[in-house]
């Protein structure tokens, strides 16, 4: 969509008659400027997605485009050009405060940026909107043909490694068993929706809650007899329906349930009643050898094999390869040629960032997968698909192979065309988001399946820190706020007042000066006096009293589970306990699987274990910890996915009790702030995922908020 010198041809078509011009003589100017506005609050948020790049780059266009056709339009007055241009000047400043922000956004205000399909029919529907008149050619988009991406990237190639093992198992059956599936024929007729935008809708249909129902497609009844458990074992209704799914002939899921609801055993199960052998399972390094007990506790006439950095000890004869994120890179090679018939990714959430190594290698090896089998099982599972914006949903969608990014791929696009709806249309958006979630969103409540499973309960228990460390803290967040003020009122004083009200605060300035002050913080790391440094230090300070509530606690009900967010808390933590005298094990991010395994197996099994010491990012995830139903959160997450995942690893399957959650708070600082914080972030999931008539909540992340209140807060507001 490259700018072009405008010809007479051009201003004819893109001004509607004078009739319908009324007192408006740019028609598409209120159009950018309304879409320029949505561009700024994204990125203010630093939310900004595929989809609204995007709208970034083709309004840019637009206004390169406009202001070449108000310049060569004789028929308007000094004046109205003077005005017009004046308007496009704003929306083009707008462009560039929020390329400042973000300046990967730079690159598409190039003249000669290729575009896409997509950003094409959002330029051709922008303008019919305005009234323009536009020529066949322009009418009609077309999509090209993807380039097919190599598995391994030119940058990976020197990394791949090729065990032994490996090699040994081509010998022994040099040729992959041919793949008889049916395919479906490439469709070639054109579709009412080729020519719309869509993913942007579908994002919107699940922001919006569209249809307010949960977001989980219809599954088949609990059949009369369960034929997939082992002996000693069953299988829960919830997991016996999705599992029928599978038997029927779905393929690709993402599997929602709440954290603690089995998805483990099930995508075990499925691979079982899907025949989805060779499978690779992609998991975080912490839950890697518990997956390889799960595969041969549920199919325990399959081998799995666990691959360690080479894979120099690997079973290259097994069922079931389990790798974790981390070292995926260097195994795509010989991975890809393996002849694998599935693929589960779990905590899917950890692919949601697109230009994230780990995420190219993920879509890579599932498109490779693709070509290969006709209908390959393909598994998301993740309690937690939503952590900040429902465009997190992205990468997910393209694993799967609901969409490429751009749009929806041919069987959404076959539900969205029998809709009979465009997303003109109000009634769209609740018939497409049942049409992705007919396409294997599977999300599951406790409540709803599990109504035997004891009721949980967060619990608030603020301390104050009285000490002159607790002191320092304090004043160091009041310097902080002055710090944020004195800026706030540099740029106020620097622009004017623009008739704010004594006292009056300006909202939109309060974000820039938080978001400068976030990103600034994120660069200088532990360096100086920041909302991260701070947090650490309260959590210091805070390590004992939450180490001696835990004890207290433990003396009266028995075993407690101690979370924590950095390594010294922990560790003070841990030697209050054995000054006390209080047996303990660890869970912490650098040990081995097998040692991990091992302290998980103490805590349950052994009476004489009190406590848990855990690692929230390294324990919060495929921890099963039921002889507990006590969690004390000695130190906050910044986010709520994190804080439900660490006190899922008491609240599931097994659990008998009634589960506490104690989150230890420490009063009169910016602690108090971010548990607030962190309750109201729930809404998205609520509206997207259960279906759940709840307010919008502001999609800005805690880190940010809770540097705006302090902003606030310094300004007496």
């Amino acid at each position: 969509m490259p700018t072009t010198a405008p010809t007479q041809t051009s201003s004819s078509r893109r001004r509607r008659p004078s009739s319908a011009r009324r007192d408006d003589e740019s028609p598409i100017i209120p159009i950018l400027a309304r879409k320029v506005r949505e561009v700024e609050a994204k990125a203010q948020r630093g939310k900004l997605g595929p989809t609204n790049r995007v709208k970034f780059q083709v309004i840019a266009f637009l206004v390169r485009e406009e202001r070449a056709r108000v310049k060569a339009d004789t028929e308007a007055s000094d004046a109205t050009r003077a005005e017009l241009l004046k308007r496009l000047d704003g929306v083009a400043t707008i462009l560039a405060k929020t390329a400042a922000r973000d300046t990967s956004l730079i690159q598409l205000l190039e003249v000669d940026q290729a575009t896409s399909p997509v950003a094409r029919r959002m330029r051709r529907d922008w303008l019919l909107e305005s009234g323009a008149e536009l020529p066949p050619d322009e009418l009609i988009i077309t999509d090209a043909a993807p380039a097919a991406a190599p598995v391994v990237p030119a940058a990976l190639a020197e990394r791949q490694v090729f065990p032994p093992q490996v090699e040994a198992r081509q010998m022994a059956n040099p040729f992959l068993a041919p793949d008889l599936t049916a395919r479906a024929p490439a469709s070639t007729a054109r579709r009412r929706l080729d020519g719309w935008e869509l993913m942007g809708p579908l994002y919107k249909a699940f922001e919006m809650g569209a249809g307010g129902t949960a977001a989980s497609m219809e599954l088949p009844p609990v059949p009369e007899f369960d034929r997939l458990s082992p002996r000693g074992l069953q299988i829960m209704p919830h997991q016996s329906r999705f599992l029928e799914a599978v038997r029927e002939g779905h393929r690709a899921f993402l599997l929602a349930d709440e954290p603690g609801l089995g998805k483990t055993a099930e995508s075990v199960l499925a691979a079982s009643v899907a025949d989805a052998y060779p499978l690779l399972v992609v998991v975080p390094n912490v839950v890697k050898m518990n997956w390889a007990r799960e595969v041969e506790r549920w199919t325990p006439q399959r081998r799995a094999t666990v691959i360690q950095g080479d894979g120099e000890n690997i079973d290259a004869f097994a069922d079931v390869f389990i790798v974790n994120y981390e070292i995926l890179d260097r195994h795509l090679s010989w991975l890809s040629s393996l002849g694998l018939k599935g693929m589960v990714v779990d905590e899917a959430h950890f692919i949601k960032n697109l230009t994230s190594q780990r995420s190219r290698n993920v879509l890579a090896l599932a498109g490779r997968i693709r070509e290969q089998t006709g209908n390959p099982l393909l598994l998301a599972l993740t309690g937690t698909p939503l952590i900040n914006d429902v465009e997190d949903f992205d990468a997910i969608w393209r694993f799967l192979g609901w969409t490429n990014g751009e749009k929806p791929g041919p069987l959404l696009m076959e539900k969205l065309d029998a809709t009979g709806l465009t997303p003109a249309d109000k009634a769209f958006y609740p018939e497409a988001r049942d049409a992705v979630i007919s396409m294997g969103i599977v999300r599951r409540k406790k409540k709803d399946v599990a109504a035997d499973l004891p009721d949980k309960l967060i619990a608030d228990l603020p301390v104050q820190l009285d000490d002159d460390f607790g002191r320092s803290i304090r004043a160091a967040e009041r310097e902080l706020g002055a710090r944020l003020a004195a800026k706030y009122r540099r740029i106020i004083d620097a622009r004017g007042d623009r008739g704010l009200a004594p006292g009056e605060v300006d909202d939109e300035i309060v974000r820039l000066v938080a978001h400068n002050e976030l990103e600034e913080s994120k660069a200088a790391g532990t360096g100086g006096d920041n909302v991260f440094t701070m947090v650490r230090k309260i959590g210091q300070a805070k390590a004992v009293l939450a180490a001696d509530y835990a004890l207290q606690l433990q003396r009266s009900v028995g075993k407690v589970v101690f979370f924590a967010k950095h390594i010294d808390v922990m560790d003070a933590a841990e030697a209050h306990f054995a000054a006390a005298g209080l047996r303990t094990v660890s869970l912490r991010g650098d040990q081995s699987g097998a040692a991990r395994q091992e302290a998980i197996d103490a805590f349950n099994d052994d009476p004489e274990v009190g406590v848990a010491v855990c690692s929230l990012t390294a324990a919060g995830v495929g921890v099963n910890m039921q002889a507990s139903s006590n969690v004390v959160l000695a130190e906050l997450s910044w986010t709520a996915a994190e804080q439900t995942q660490a006190i899922d690893r008491v609240h599931r399957i097994g659990q008998e009790e009634p589960v506490t959650a104690w989150r230890i708070i420490a009063a009169h600082t910016i602690d108090t702030k971010i548990a607030e914080l962190i309750d109201s972030k729930q809404g998205l999931a609520q509206r997207a995922l259960d279906g759940d008539a709840v307010d919008p909540q502001s999609s800005d992340s805690v880190q940010l908020s809770a540097l705006m209140h302090l902003l606030r807060q310094a300004l007496g507001g």
